[in-house]
């Protein structure tokens, strides 16, 4: 068995409902990129920043979609995690 670990590395595996989710979360960041594109520069460092941003950005939302139970295949997830709902 896994030692504990604190929550905030814990595994979440998905769902239906939640790889649903996970997808609706790319489409939105996605349009919201091809949008900036279509106004800014595609080319100049701030774009480049802002591309990154918005995959850090991506990244934290699909992690808080994650977290919420009726998301997850519990029977899949890592458990024992510190802090984590039992």
């Amino acid at each position: 068995m896994m030692a504990d670990m604190n929550k905030e590395f814990a595994v979440h595996m998905l769902n239906e409902t939640g790889k649903a989710k996970a997808q609706e979360i790319a489409q939105a960041f996605d349009a919201c990129l091809e949008r900036l594109l279509s106004i800014c520069p595609k080319t100049s460092r701030e774009m480049s920043i802002t591309r990154t941003k918005l995959e850090e950005a991506a990244f934290f939302a699909k992690k808080a979609m994650a977290q919420e139970p009726e998301n997850g295949d519990v029977a899949h997830s890592v458990a024992g995690a510190i802090g984590a709902p039992t």
